[in-house]
């Protein structure tokens, strides 16, 4: 009886645990992918769904966090986004290329991976390829020897950047060429990989034999080249897009997983099975993104995931219609430029290091990896503007996240040792971890992590806490967590801080706690008004068009921010009136300056004319399509009236509504598209708005590179009610007309 006795306490304290779901963790091994049984209740699948975990090389891909693409080719000298196939390969005419500077400003930016379009979907090739003619083996870079994907493999190693191949199975010149393979509606035979190559025989003789069809059997040997002389590869990403197809081609994707798995064994797959698409290409991001996710079927037969678009991929709901539960992590993809390819450095808007390091810390700190495109320009290089902006994220990166404020803390030790490998277990009873520093600090980021890699993601609701006040109060709070989640939150001081798990799918291992402070940077201002003439001044939202995420940077970034402004001339200062809310303005000049914790930004300042509320427009030349003479002073400089290309001169009319003593006027080109910039005219007025009187000429230089405000003083100020801008000169040759804005501006 005496030595049955452990043994029956140990089954007694097993049965008498707090939660069923203790014994289950016991007894349940983690997998990759776990199927989902028929007779598996709503319980019973969630209990599994907490022991999916990543295998060793998503575990991997994940602590890249911040990794880069590039997208290179034949569209960056045609400036398109998609190529069609049949250009010439001359068009590829690259003079210079410096694949360090790449690598040393993706390191510098603290990126850890770059993943080069070595095929895109115009089927042209950036390496010597033994397959086929279309590439740079047939430009004039280097006299047709270059190798970008060499270049780029050796600048990788010399800064310790993993490398990536971005390999397109959709191939257009394969569909447009004559001889194409793709669609050809060859038959399925057995092949053998690679197919050998006179006089270009391959060290590694490994072979595979594969019953493919001549595209397949194409795309097989390429990968063959790419996985076996460059690298080590660490991640092969293959892009859903079909712009063209052709004769029913389908991809044997299980065979070119054949060929990765045995080629490259620590590479990851983006699109089948190990990485997913976030579901846009803007850098949005999702408040919960559960990288355990539901299949149909069995993701290791290379089966997609359903709608990666929708808003809940994993939450339980999804959980409960799946057959297969199976671990897939997002990475959250978008481009540093407006598109993918480089087009030109004057129009191509370029994002804010605001936009970025928000990006950077919704995926990173969001449980995805952030896949940030750089195109390089056609001198071989990335644009100056570019690197500024990486160079200034791979700062803050350094200057918030490299230093830990509760290091030498007191509180659990597995949490605190930064040590990925090391956890502590939560329960009902015990569900909180409490951190207090030696002497009080100022956070304003927090940063939580799960072991995933042996306990899979399970938090699916926690709250922090700081002691203020002998209480504590709630400072974030947050859903899932997973690999990592970055809370941020305005700056709190305390020297106590606490995690509360709130709602979780299984006892949580939770394997890292750190507090940062980001320093908030007094933003740059933006000072409008509108018809009425009420004044607002806010922070200046960048102005990047393409594909937009949806966020505002600067209200994830700013806090603490105040703004002062003065009306009278003078600059302003934080003892300047404080701006809380619009305010009207009949004219005059407003002054403003962003201070952040006692730290002022650059002043800026915005003379407003008259208030627009009562012009009408009397008549203009004529105006084109939708861009009526109203929006001309609409107060949005969005909008613009553009005159239709017959009418020599153009001219705009205005009624202000009375008789006003005037010294000038302001105009704003239009910024959609550089036609139509008045670059020089006449300013007439008139007393009944039917004769006109030439007040003064005036001219404007370089509008089409700098198209901002514009102000004209007269050199004597005129009495009127009634004023027309007239056209004497369009920019750049044009044959239109048009005004963003018009001001007018009283004595």
């Amino acid at each position: 009886m005496k030595n049955f006795f452990p043994y029956f306490l140990f089954f007694v304290i097993l049965i008498c645990c707090t939660e069923q779901k203790v014994s289950d963790q016991i007894l349940m091994p983690v997998a990759n992918t776990i199927k989902v049984d028929a007779d598996d209740t709503k319980d019973s699948i969630i209990v599994k769904a907490a022991h999916v975990v990543p295998s060793n090389n998503q575990y991997d891909a994940l602590q890249n966090e911040f990794i880069a693409f590039i997208h290179f080719g034949p569209n960056t000298f045609t400036r398109m986004e998609w190529g069609s196939g049949l250009e010439d390969p001359k068009i590829f005419d690259l003079k210079n290329l410096d694949t360090d500077q790449w690598c040393k400003t993706m390191r510098d930016a603290g990126m850890k991976m770059v993943i080069l379009t070595v095929k895109h979907h115009d089927g042209f090739v950036l390496w010597q390829s033994r397959y086929t003619e279309h590439g740079i083996m047939s430009s004039p870079f280097q006299n047709g020897k270059g190798d970008i994907l060499r270049e780029l493999t050796d600048s990788c190693k010399k800064y310790g950047l993993k490398l990536g191949i971005y390999l397109s199975p959709a191939d257009l010149f394969q569909i447009e060429s004559k001889d194409g393979l793709y669609g050809n509606l060859s038959e399925a035979t057995e092949r053998t990989i690679p197919r050998p190559v006179e006089g270009r025989p391959f060290q590694n003789k490994t072979t595979f034999t594969f019953k493919v069809d001549d595209y397949n059997e194409y795309f097989l040997n390429q990968l063959f080249e790419l996985l076996t002389e460059y690298g080590p590869v660490d991640e092969v990403w293959f892009d859903g897009a079909t712009p063209k197809t052709k004769g029913g081609q389908t991809y044997d994707y299980l065979a070119w997983k054949k060929v990765i798995r045995t080629l490259a064994p620590k590479a990851v797959i983006f699109g089948k099975e190990d990485i997913r698409w976030c579901g846009n290409e803007s850098g949005r991001t999702r408040d919960t993104e559960w990288n355990v996710i539901p299949y149909q079927e069995d993701p290791d037969a290379m089966n997609m995931f359903g709608d990666l678009t929708a808003e809940s991929l994993g939450a339980r709901e999804d959980l409960y219609k799946a057959k297969y539960l199976h671990y897939q992590q997002a990475e959250t993809n978008t481009s540093i430029r407006e598109g993918w390819f480089y087009r030109d450095d004057d129009k191509q808007k370029v994002r804010s290091a605001d936009d970025v390091f928000d990006i950077y810390e919704r995926s990173v700190g969001g449980n995805s990896t952030f896949l940030l495109n750089i195109p390089p320009n056609r001198e071989g290089r990335f644009s100056p503007e570019d690197v500024g902006v990486l160079e200034d994220v791979g700062n803050r990166i350094v200057e918030t996240y490299f230093t830990n404020l509760f290091e030498g803390a007191n509180g659990p030790h597995n949490v605190l040792d930064a040590d990925p490998d090391s956890y502590i277990m939560l329960d009902s009873l015990h569900n909180s971890i409490v951190i207090q520093t030696k002497q009080p600090i100022t956070i304003n980021r927090l940063v939580l992590q799960e072991a995933i890699a042996t306990h899979s993601e399970r938090i699916e609701k926690h709250a922090v806490e700081a002691w203020i006040d002998n209480e504590w109060k709630q400072i974030a709070i947050a859903t899932n967590v997973g690999y990592k989640r970055i809370l941020r939150f305005p700056e709190v001081t305390s020297d106590k801080f606490r995690v509360r798990v709130l709602q979780y799918r299984l006892n949580p291992a939770i394997s890292n706690v750190s507090a940062h402070y980001y320093k908030t940077r007094p933003p740059q201002l933006d000072i409008s008004r509108n018809l009425e003439g009420m004044v607002t001044i806010a922070p200046k939202m960048h102005d990047f068009g393409w594909k937009p995420h949806g966020e505002n940077p600067l209200a994830n970034l700013d806090s603490g921010l105040q703004i002062h402004y003065t009306t009278d001339g003078t600059d302003p200062n934080p003892t300047s009136q404080l701006y809380e809310q619009s305010f009207s303005l009949a004219s005059g000049e407003v002054r403003a300056v962003a201070v952040v914790n006692g730290e002022l930004g650059s002043t800026v300042s915005n003379e407003f004319g008259i208030v627009k509320k009562n012009w009408q427009s009397i008549g203009a030349d004529s105006f084109s399509g939708e861009n009526r003479k109203e929006l001309a002073f609409d107060a949005n400089p969005a909008t613009y009236w553009q005159s239709g290309p017959k009418g020599k001169p153009h001219y705009l009319n205005l009624d202000l509504g009375k008789v006003y003593k005037i010294k000038g006027f302001t105009y704003t080109p239009q910024h959609e598209h550089s036609e139509g910039m008045i670059e020089k005219g006449m300013i007439k007025s008139s007393k009944d708005g039917k004769s006109w009187q030439v007040v003064e000429s005036f001219a404007f230089g370089n509008l089409i590179n700098d198209p901002v405000k514009r102000t004209h003083y007269f050199k004597n100020p005129v009495s009127t009610r009634y004023i027309r801008i007239e056209s004497a000169n369009i920019a750049g040759g044009g044959k239109t007309a048009a005004i963003a804005e018009v001001g007018i501006l009283p004595e």
